[in-house]
């Protein structure tokens, strides 16, 4: 592009005064040529830049004389809510700084743009139809003029920017107080701007997609720029006073500044909700709550708010030519600068000659022809974008006026029936006058109007159905469209704003058809009610006779009315129809536009997915590639697993390795841990089998799976050279069945036909086989560990003293009840049991007290610096007997108290009860003997300990007596009379008593054979051999009680007695002390 500007120097200075004088004409035409002359929204490429170039010639005066003078004669737009885009961008340009750089004069462009906008720009303002705006504009420009020419000083160049190097001092806070005021003036006049365009904006359409709609918003652009620069200037103010000045002081400008910033933020999110603002402007985002002004650390917290505007194309950048070489003039209208080309251009030839000899202008062609290239490029991507947004308007205003189609035929539907209703009226009322025919006519009417009304209902419904298949096609033909114009970023984003516009659209139209479906049951109900009434009314209507006369003659001026109306109705229809088919004409030549381009998309599809069809079988290719590597990597895992586990069967024949020990602990851990492998072993071979492609979980489990199992075959096997037959016999089969499954079920993983099926479950019963004989190998005793007895002791004895405590409160209520259900001897026997149940419970609790305090005075006086837990640990086996014994009594107790409750309920016998006493006396003797081993013979809690021991022994002996007294009472006893018995019937009776006392005495032996063995089993259950015994605490030697115990509680039985005497009477009390004394030195040493 050839221009003055690009002309040598030398050849500049060679110009003569003609020359200059025809540019500088040339230029002031250029500059009125900018001006545009239509208003149009602003488009997606920003706020348009000033179109004035003055500052490039630093000509100011020329830009405010020509916006002073030209302007005045363009007319304001006539739907302008603030100014056209014309008078807008001669506005801003006029009031907004230059561009940065830009060293323009005060005198200059800054006098004249105020000036301009004192007076042209209001003047056009005030003459257009909204004076509210107007007026809200000139409080603008007067608050903004004042601000900038007196602080002008406190600005940098060219731009918004404050800098607290420029505040005053300390000593002119009166300024920076005045400067603060001033800015919240400014800042409230332009949310007040901003508030009444939004006020007067149309919210039930999408205002920001219509032409009208973006001319009202384009002005506040420049809004949200200054607001952002306004609100960082108030912020530094704010934190510049609060450092200088108290806080009460400024109250009324923390205020002030509050309301002004929940104003910003509401209207900073509103206007970035709009689609309008997204594509033009980056609005910024306000932080949740203003800030703390009287914090000083606070400024540092303070983010500015900036305004991002998307750059501009550089070729749009660029200023139009001042002066084009090339461009045509007409003869008649050529100016001095066109007759002067001539000489320029021959004063440049002088200099550098002409190309070839002659001046040769394909050149310049060639440039203008490739500019308009461009031109013409950028308009056909602007066309294309208006032509889709054009079709969305259209398709939006068709469904519009096809609603308000609709809505006018119903009109006049309704319209017609109500006129021929009128004249039906009119007609019955002039014609029957008599009492009955008027009430029939009014029943009619009635019912006719239910009818009418029901006939809108159903026409609502009917059109609310059509509302939604209509609905449903466009959100079809939205679908299909973003589905064919997916090739191309531009056309995906016009198709999800055109879907989401219909989409609003018709769910507006869909809430306005309900609302009126709604409006319409309500009118059909109001009108059933006014049925009821004038079904009331039927009575009545002979007084209203000649009423009803002069209301025909009103209903004829209305019927006359109703026709007028229906013309006018009718030729609204007419011109609604007429706009129909117009539109309907362009929208069927977009659709042939749309429909070229989507032939197009079509053929790029095809191509793509011819590309994405050779893609997926190259990677199908791959994919089986790697499949078989897969599938070979687990093969060689596989044979390498073989290998271990055949290594480790092999040494089950291995004479060296006869030598070799392992303890059943290790290989309970073994065995536990190969369990785990063969679950991940399962996992990993699900998850292989899921996704063929990725076999390094089962890899990784095959692995340690290999391992594990080789291991535990090995110790399992070493295990057994210590153990007896019976378990090495059992191991070694084991271990080799583990060996031969494990093989077998890897020789499956190596083939793809055994694949699917390979199951470890065989392995993992092996495995619990042997992890079950290596629990049976581990000596008892050892499933508690000592770190844990002292707190077991604790809890055992609490746990005994709950056992009493539960005892005592159920012998209380079996009290209650026998007291409620007996009398009489019953009754009596009954209180004496229970009573005597009662003082061998508290006996037992006092006795358990007693013990508590000696363990803890043993404890306290034999740990030194250890712990509770490191005594009780040190001393297991005494711990051990102190645990046994408690568990002993309290398991006595709830023994005692269910027998007891039998015997009560005659659903017992008494000699269970008489069998729990005995129980509970050597368990306490237990518990007496555990306690007294290693306590201080002197010690008065010992002494308290055998005083409650004695007091159990008396209370036991009680017991057992009252039971047999009991008893005797309860039982019938009936008196023998020999008196009618010969010498042969006695001696027949008496060797049958003698073959019952064989047959008893043989039941005894019996009975004490197999107490015997149970004792024997019960001692070998404890896990402590009768002839085992302890040689320091006199106890036998037992290990805790193992958890799989049947009974709550382990008691130490002592060894079998021998056979008692058989004694004809004894006394009860001192055979329960013999029975406890036998119990006593079975258990003390």
């Amino acid at each position: 592009m050839n221009s003055i500007r690009q002309v040598p120097s030398r050849v500049k200075s060679r110009r003569n005064e003609n020359s200059l004088g025809a540019e500088k004409e040339h230029f002031d035409k250029q500059q009125a040529r900018a001006i545009p002359t239509s208003a149009v929204e602003v488009t997606s490429r920003g706020n348009p830049p000033p179109p004035l170039f003055a500052h490039v010639r630093l000509a100011t005066f020329t830009f405010a004389s020509l916006a002073l003078a030209g302007r005045g004669s363009l007319p304001a737009g006539p739907g302008a809510a603030l100014a056209s885009p014309r008078d807008e961008t001669t506005c801003r340009a006029g009031t907004n700084p230059m561009p940065k750089g830009c060293c323009c004069p005060k005198s200059g462009l800054w006098q004249g743009c105020c000036k301009m906008s004192k007076h042209k720009v209001q003047e056009v303002l005030l003459k257009s139809k909204d004076e509210k705006l107007a007026s809200i504009s000139k409080a603008i420009n007067t608050s903004e003029t004042p601000v900038k020419e007196k602080h002008a000083r406190k600005f940098c160049a060219g731009n918004h920017l404050l800098t607290l190097s420029a505040l005053p001092s300390p000593d002119e806070l009166q300024a920076v107080f005045q400067l603060t005021v001033e800015v919240f003036d400014y800042l409230d006049c332009e949310l007040k701007l901003a508030e009444t365009v939004f006020r007067q904006l149309n919210t039930s359409i999408a205002i920001s997609t219509t032409t009208s709609g973006q001319c009202r918003l384009s002005p506040l652009i420049q809004v949200i720029q200054d607001c952002s620069h306004l609100y960082h200037f108030s912020v530094k103010l704010l934190f510049k006073l609060h450092a200088c000045l108290p806080a009460d002081t400024l109250q009324g400008h923390r205020d002030r500044f509050h309301d002004q910033f929940h104003s910003l933020k509401n209207f900073f999110n509103r206007a970035r909700d709009m689609l309008y603002f997204k594509r033009l402007i980056q609005i910024p985002k306000l932080p949740d709550h203003p800030p703390n002004f009287l914090r000083a650390s606070a400024l540092a917290e303070h983010v500015k708010p900036v305004v991002v505007i998307p750059e501009e194309d550089p070729e749009d950048e660029d200023p139009e030519p001042l002066i084009e070489m090339a461009e045509p003039v007409q003869p008649a209208q050529q100016t001095p600068l066109a007759q002067a080309q001539p000489r320029l251009l021959d004063i440049f030839d002088q200099t550098f000659g002409p190309p070839n000899g002659g001046f040769d202008d394909r050149d310049v062609q060639i440039d203008n022809l490739k500019r308009e290239i461009e031109l013409l490029r950028a308009e056909l991507e602007k066309i294309k974008a208006e032509a889709q947004r054009y079709i969305t308007q259209l398709k939006s205003q068709i469904n519009s006026l096809e609603a308000e189609l609709e809505e006018q035929r119903v009109q006049k539907q309704r319209a017609l029936v109500e006129n021929e209703q009128l004249r039906m009226e009119l007609e019955s009322l002039r014609k029957q006058k008599a009492e009955s025919e008027t009430v029939q006519v009014s029943y009619v009417e009635a019912e006719k109007r239910a009818q009418a009304t029901e006939l809108r209902y159903t026409k609502l419904k009917e059109k609310h159905a059509e509302l939604v298949s209509s609905h449903a096609e466009l959100l079809r033909k939205s679908a299909d469209t973003v589905k064919m114009l997916s090739a191309t970023q531009q056309t995906q984003e016009e198709v999800a704003r055109t879907k989401q516009q219909l989409t609003f659209e018709m769910e507006r139209i869909k809430q306005e058809a309900e609302m009126k479906l709604e409006e319409q049951k309500f009118d059909m109900e109001k009108l059933k009610r006014e049925l009821g009434e004038r079904k009331t009314e039927l009575l009545r209507v002979q007084n209203t006779l000649l009423s009803n006369e002069k209301a025909g003659e009103k209903l004829s001026g209305t019927l006359a009315g109703l026709q007028a109306e229906k013309e006018v109705l009718a030729r609204r229809v007419s011109e609604r129809e007429a706009e129909l088919a117009t539109l309907r004409t362009s929208l069927q030549t977009q659709e042939a536009t749309l429909q070229q381009q989507r032939e197009k998309t079509s053929r790029e599809m095809g191509e793509l997915q011819g590309k994405l069809r050779e893609k997926l079988s190259r990677e199908e290719q791959l994919k089986q590639q790697m499949l078989e590597e897969q599938f070979s990597l687990l093969q060689g895992a596989v044979a390498e697993a073989e290998n271990i586990i055949q290594d480790a069967v092999a040494k089950l024949d291995d004479p060296l390795h006869v030598r070799c020990t392992s303890s059943p602990d290790y290989l309970i851990s073994r065995a536990e841990a190969t369990l785990g492998a063969i679950d991940n072993m399962k996992q990993g071979h699900a998850d292989y089998l899921k996704n063929m492609a990725d076999g390094g979980s089962l890899l990784r489990a095959l692995a340690q799976f290999s391992h594990l199992t080789a291991d535990t075959i090995v110790n399992a096997s070493a295990t057994s050279h210590m153990a007896p037959t019976d378990h090495a016999d059992r191991l070694t089969d084991s271990c080799r069945g583990c060996g031969t499954q494990s093989l077998q079920y890897l020789r499956e993983l190596k083939s793809k036909h055994s694949l699917l099926r390979a199951d470890p479950s065989a392995i993992r019963v092996i495995i619990q086989q042997i992890l079950r004989l290596g629990q049976e190998l581990r000596p008892k005793g050892m499933d508690i560990k000592q770190e844990e007895l002292g707190d077991l002791v604790d809890k055992e004895m609490a746990a005994t003293s709950a056992a009493i405590e539960e005892a005592v409160r159920r012998i209380d209520e079996m009290m209650n009840q026998a007291r409620k259900d007996t009398t009489g001897v019953k009754l009596e026997v009954n209180e004496r049991i229970l009573n005597s149940c009662t003082d061998l419970m508290k006996a037992i609790h006092m006795l358990v007290i007693a013990s508590t305090d000696l363990q803890k005075e043993i404890v306290e006086s034999g740990r030194g610096a250890a712990s509770v837990r490191e005594f009780y640990a040190k001393n297991s086996r005494w711990t051990e007997g102190l645990i046994s014994a408690s568990k002993a009594v309290g398991w006595g107790a709830t023994q005692m108290v269910e027998s007891a409750d039998k015997v009560v309920l005659h659903t017992g016998k008494y000699e269970e009860l008489i069998v729990c006493s005995h129980e509970i006396a050597a368990s306490t003797a237990q518990l007496v003997a555990a306690s007294k081993v290693k306590a201080d013979r002197s010690s008065r809690r010992l002494s308290t300990l055998q005083q409650a021991s004695r007091y159990v022994n008396e209370t036991a002996a009680n017991l057992v007596a009252s039971t047999k007294t009991g008893q005797e009472q309860i039982e019938d006893k009936d008196t023998m009379d020999f008196s009618g018995m010969s010498l042969i019937k006695l001696k027949k009776e008496e060797m049958e008593s003698q073959v019952k006392v064989l047959e008893l005495e043989a039941q005894l032996e019996g009975e004490r054979l197999r107490l015997g063995e149970l004792r024997k089993k019960h001692y070998e259950l404890a896990g402590a051999p009768s002839e085992e015994m302890s040689d320091g605490n006199g106890f036998l030697k037992q290990a805790p009680v193992s958890p799989a115990a049947v009974k709550p509680a382990v008691m130490r039985k002592p060894p079998l007695a021998q056979k008692p005497s058989m004694r004809p009477k004894a006394n009860p009390v001192r055979a329960a002390e013999n029975h406890l004394a036998t119990f006593g030195d079975g258990q003390v040493s």
